[in-house]
C-alpha cells in the first residue's frame, strides 16, 4: 500500500526491452536506503517489485499489463520519476490509500498562476472522480478541486510542484492516474442491487 506522498524524484538510468516487458534501472538514493530484493516501490504511481539494489539505484521489471496502462511504456533514459516506498504498518497515512495499480493515463492540459492544474480524464474513469475526492496523478495523492465532463482540476501547492515531477509537466504530457479503489468496490457491490431494483420497477409498471 502507498499513500501518495512522494519521497524523492528519481532518474531512469537504463531501459532494457524484454519479451512483453521492460527492465528499468532507477536512481533513487532515498528509497534505496533500506530497499531489498522483493520490496515494493511506486515509480510514478506504478507499484513495482525490486529485483536488485546497487549503488543508490534499483532495478525493476515492468510487465506488459503495466506498460499498456501507464506512461512507463514511453519512459526513456534521463526521465524523472516520482518514487515512494510502500507504507510501513503503523505509519502515518499522509495522503490516501493507494495500491499502485494505475487505472490509465490522462493528459496534462494547463496550470494557471495559482497552481490550479487541469488534466484530461479517460471517460471510463470519470465516474469514479468526484469533487473533493482523492485521485493519484503520477503517484501523487491529490484532492479533486473540480470536475467537468472528461476533465478534472487539482490545486498544487509550491511544495508539490517543487518536490514532484508535476512541476515539470507541460501541455500534452501523459500522466498516470489511479482512482479511489473504494469507489470501484462500491460500484461493483451496488450494481447487482440497482439492476435488480430497476428490473422490479419495470415489472411493476408492466
Amino acid at each position: 500500500m502507498f499513500t501518495g506522498i512522494v519521497e524523492e524524484i528519481g532518474e531512469v538510468t537504463a531501459v532494457e526491452q524484454l519479451t512483453n516487458a521492460a527492465r528499468l534501472t532507477v536512481r533513487g538514493p532515498v528509497v534505496t536506503g533500506d530497499a531489498r530484493h522483493g520490496d515494493s516501490i511506486a515509480v510514478s504511481g506504478v507499484c513495482l517489485t525490486v529485483v536488485e539494489v546497487a549503488g543508490g539505484a534499483f532495478i525493476v521489471d515492468v510487465v506488459n499489463e503495466s506498460l499498456q496502462r501507464s506512461s512507463l511504456a514511453k519512459v526513456a533514459v534521463g526521465d524523472a520519476v516520482n518514487l515512494e516506498r510502500a507504507t510501513a504498518a503503523g505509519g502515518r497515512l499522509g495522503g490516501h490509500i493507494m495500491q499502485g495499480h494505475v487505472d490509465g493515463t490522462g493528459v496534462f492540459l494547463s496550470r494557471d498562476e495559482n497552481g490550479l492544474t487541469t488534466f484530461a480524464l479517460p471517460p471510463a474513469l470519470a465516474r469514479y472522480v468526484v469533487e473533493k475526492g482523492s485521485i493519484a496523478v503520477d503517484g501523487v495523492s491529490l484532492t479533486v478541486a473540480a470536475i467537468t465532463g472528461d476533465q478534472f482540476s487539482v490545486a498544487l501547492i509550491p511544495t508539490t510542484l517543487q518536490l514532484t515531477t508535476l512541476g515539470r509537466r507541460e501541455a500534452g504530457d501523459l500522466v498516470n492516474l489511479e482512482v479511489d479503489v473504494v469507489a470501484k468496490y462500491v460500484e461493483k457491490l451496488a450494481t447487482p442491487h440497482l439492476r435488480g431494483a430497476q428490473e422490479r420497477g419495470t415489472e411493476e409498471r408492466s
